[in-house]
């Protein structure tokens, strides 16, 4: 997807056992998909500071929606079971859906685990990419490039930085379903 894309129909499973949709957060002023999993380092390093980042903007109506893409088979700890156990010791913060086709995944473009698309309240794409500049200390981050693009959204403005080169993992895609 590209800035200034809008966000396309999509459906799926949560760890609650609920089915979320592009629709199941109409309310909220921006909605941030968050293409993450249970095993990859650099998205382990981000749970709790997206739990965090729930906290602070829940009350100005962001909704949040992780998706987990990677192929269980070749990552048994990804499995839908764990991302259940994920969300139970974090005290389900937020949605945490599986994306067992992988399709959300190659039509929003992700290629890393953590990889953040920010929506605005007309869900246009307004930011993707990197959550800060220090996954591997939440301590010696100093630029947040999130939180940045987030007030912008939800204060109805333009972001000025809407692509950040996102650092993780790369997605773990079921064979033959690779992206061209």
């Amino acid at each position: 997807m590209n800035i200034g894309d809008k966000l396309f129909r999509f459906e799926l499973k949560a760890t609650d056992g609920e089915m979320y949709s592009n629709f199941s957060y109409a309310d909220r002023t921006a909605l941030l998909i968050v293409i993450t999993c249970n095993h990859c380092p650099y998205a382990r390093a981000y749970w709790d500071r997206l739990k965090k980042l729930n906290s602070r903007y829940e009350e100005d109506n962001l909704g949040i929606i992780a998706i987990n893409p990677n192929d269980p088979q070749q990552y048994p700890e990804d499995s839908f079971e764990n991302m259940v156990k994920l969300m139970d010791g974090l005290g389900n913060p937020f949605v945490y859906a599986m994306d067992e086709d992988q399709k959300v995944a190659k039509k929003l473009g992700a290629t890393r685990t953590p990889e953040v698309f920010l929506f605005n309240s007309k869900r246009d794409l307004v930011y993707k990419g990197a959550i800060d500049d220090s996954w591997e200390n939440a301590n010696s981050v100093t630029r947040v490039y999130l939180e940045d693009a987030l007030e912008a959204a939800l204060d109805g403005l333009e972001v000025d930085f809407p692509e950040i080169q996102p650092v993780g993992c790369s997605i773990k895609w079921k064979p033959g379903n690779e992206p061209s």
